[in-house]
């Protein structure tokens, strides 16, 4: 073999083997810093961006892809203790021409923590409302979309500012009394009683409560390496002891059941989702939503639990985008009518 030919099978083997061995040693060492990269990278293949906005002192932190159109746009609000990215899954299955964004929450990720801040559904309610008016998101009524402790807050908005949605999205939303007990809120109730309520099972600080939270919020069963559980825990952990404080305020009687008290007020056309195997808040809720707002579109998705966003993703973009394709249809016939 020529000298020439050989160095250059020489030069690329090292080349390539660099990266390897970066990867490798990204994930056996610091798998929190292989998640992050993730994050970007599918950010940026998925043309979000990132940017703040300022109320006052105050800072949040969104992501966004399109621009406001004659469609209405979308605001997203996630759970407990997740971040804007959790809705990356969603976003790969809408059009790129929606304008969409994705918003910290309050005290999450890159919107600012503060213990003076009123971390209740109502108050989170009125921090969205400011994120709103910082990007004037409400020049015209938008699209709002909640899961979980975002989708309490979703249903709060709603009914507090209605004037600034036009449509509602809830996804397994927290905020609603409920029949029959998850086994989540078995969980909480054994914990209350033995008086180990630091034990909170959705803030995991080991890689084995890391796995035991994702049996519990999926139906799914993923198959996670230890080294990403790891990676998981390693970016909560030093947010856990915020999580801890927020927890108890959204599970006080202010907060526990703020859509409940809230839902007669909510006028605009709503649509709700849930896994049918949902095992941290019971499918119940949606026939206590059903039954308390007017234009109400209940979809229950059989095998999925309560991480509807994760384990059905083109599922629940699909119904989204159907759910506003019919309140399009409606309302051009009434213009027409």
């Amino acid at each position: 073999m020529d000298l020439d030919v050989l160095n250059m099978f020489v030069i690329a083997g090292g080349t390539l083997a660099i990266p390897i061995l970066a990867f490798v040693a990204s994930f056996l060492l610091w798998p929190s810093a292989l998640i992050r990269i993730y994050y970007w990278y599918w950010r940026r293949a998925l043309g979000m961006q990132v940017r703040y906005a300022n109320y006052d002192d105050y800072q949040f932190c969104y992501s966004y892809r399109g621009r406001p159109g004659y469609r209405p746009s979308i605001l997203m609000l996630h759970g407990f203790s997740a971040h804007k990215d959790m809705w990356l899954s969603i976003v790969k299955f809408l059009p790129k021409n929606l304008h969409l964004v994705c918003v910290d929450m309050p005290g999450h990720e890159g919107t600012t923590r503060s213990d003076l801040d009123d971390y209740s559904i109502s108050g989170q309610a009125k921090r969205i409302h400011q994120f709103v008016e910082c990007i004037k998101l409400n020049r015209r009524p938008f699209h709002l979309v909640g899961t979980s402790m975002g989708g309490n807050v979703a249903g709060v908005y709603a009914a507090q500012y209605p004037e600034d949605i036009c449509s509602l999205t809830l996804i397994c939303p927290a905020g609603l009394p409920s029949t029959t007990d998850s086994k989540f809120i078995k969980q909480l109730r054994e914990l209350q009683e033995s008086k180990r309520i630091d034990r909170i099972p959705l803030i995991p600080s080991t890689p084995e409560e890391m796995a035991d939270m994702l049996k519990l919020c999926s139906y799914v069963r993923f198959k996670v390496p230890q080294q990403i559980l790891q990676g998981l825990v390693d970016v909560r952990i030093p947010h856990n002891d915020f999580y801890r404080k927020l927890f108890l305020e959204i599970v006080d009687e202010k907060s526990r059941h703020s859509l409940h008290e809230n839902m007669s007020k909510i006028k605009a056309p709503t649509q709700v989702i849930w896994g049918k195997q949902d095992q941290v808040l019971d499918v119940s809720g949606a026939s206590v939503l059903a039954s308390a707002i007017p234009d109400c579109h209940v979809y229950i998705l059989e095998n999925c639990g309560h991480t509807v966003v994760v384990e059905r993703p083109r599922k629940t973009a699909n119904l989204i985008l159907e759910f506003l394709a019919l309140l399009h249809s409606i309302d051009n016939n009434k213009k027409q009518a």
